[in-house]
């Protein structure tokens, strides 16, 4: 690994200290070299707060040695005014004569503009460190931006067996039945707390009245998509409870309101996957969990929609009841927590 590359890595670590909190905005971080010496660093904390680069640039304490320096930053930085000013405007002013980038911010606002105003002032800029890895730390931002789409994770515990869920008696409770520990259902809140928004089916708020907010962790509660064709889920069901903004799809307008719930109407007699992910793209969603049940979930496997699915198998055992989704596992990772076994399977198509 070369020195370049040995910074640039030191900026990922950097800009992962904001993963869950800089939404819309991408995870940044970035870092100043003086003399072979790092001199400053910084990352991006949060939407409307200071950029890696500002933060970094304030850490200096001898802000006369920006003009010898290098300035090392995982994303292009940025050439347009939002809601702070642009970050090129910040290095040409501070004199800083050579930057380092990790790769192209996808960005329509941005999109090698940066790049093409620093060269035009004069500053030596390297493209291209570690761009694979500066890549995947953003792949949520970089789906977004390129397929029009947030980044989507199928999500599903399963029995020994291959069940999802036992036969459902009549009467019974309407509250979930755990396949996993305690361990991994905490690790489950872990993951709300790091994406925009979870999903669930009609069937899986009705069956099992789930909160689909971060309850074991600490961190922000995603948004909840119910997908709910003909108004079937009670108005007493925890996903209106106000707590959390609710979106809700359904096919027919809806004579009532709900605080923090949005009811959007879509065509169920066409494929209502595009029709949902353009309404999230609309609502700058990045980023989903698919915790639906079956139908849902293989809704989204059938139509190779999907980036990444992360699957429990526990140790129960149902011997009848709903199946688990049928998925050809492609790149695969295994782990165990405990006696759960946890697979990563990641979408390259």
């Amino acid at each position: 690994m070369n020195l370049h590359e040995k910074y640039i890595k030191r900026c990922i670590e950097l800009a992962k200290n904001g993963f869950g909190t800089t939404y819309p905005n991408p995870m940044v971080g970035s870092l100043i070299v003086y003399n072979g010496q790092i001199i400053g660093e910084g990352w991006h904390k949060k939407a409307g707060e200071p950029h890696a680069e500002v933060n970094a640039v304030r850490s200096v304490k001898d802000k006369s040695l920006l003009k010898k320096a290098t300035i090392y930053v995982s994303l292009e930085p940025c050439s347009h005014f939002g809601k702070t000013p642009p970050c090129c405007d910040l290095i040409i002013e501070n004199k800083i004569p050579n930057v380092v980038v990790g790769t192209v911010d996808p960005n329509e606002k941005v999109a090698g503009n940066g790049i093409k105003k620093l060269l035009e002032a004069g500053i030596n800029v390297m493209v291209g460190i570690l761009e694979d890895e500066c890549n995947e730390l953003n792949k949520r931002f970089f789906t977004f931006h390129q397929k029009k789409r947030p980044y989507i994770i199928l999500k599903w515990a399963e029995s020994q067996d291959g069940f999802l869920a036992p036969e459902k008696e009549l009467n019974q409770e309407r509250k979930p039945v755990w396949i996993t520990n305690t361990y991994s259902r905490q690790l489950v809140h872990k993951w709300r707390s790091e994406e925009q928004a979870i999903l669930a089916g009609t069937q899986t708020v009705i069956d099992d009245n789930p909160k689909l907010n971060v309850r074991d962790w600490a961190g922000n509660n995603p948004v909840r998509v119910i997908l709910d064709q003909n108004n079937r889920i009670s108005r007493d069901s925890f996903v209106f409870d106000n707590s959390v903004k609710t979106i809700v799809f359904t096919k027919s307008e809806i004579s009532f309101s709900v605080e923090k719930t949005s009811f959007e109407v879509i065509d169920f007699n066409q494929n209502i996957i595009p029709q949902i992910l353009a309404v999230l793209h609309q609502n700058q969603i990045q980023s989903i969990i698919i915790e639906g049940g079956l139908q849902t979930l293989q809704s989204f496997i059938d139509q190779n929609t999907w980036d990444e699915a992360r699957i429990f198998i526990g140790e129960t055992i149902f011997n009848k009841g709903t199946k688990a989704p049928i998925l050809q596992k492609k790149t695969i990772t295994k782990t165990h927590i405990q006696n759960d076994e946890l697979i990563y399977v990641r979408n390259h198509d």
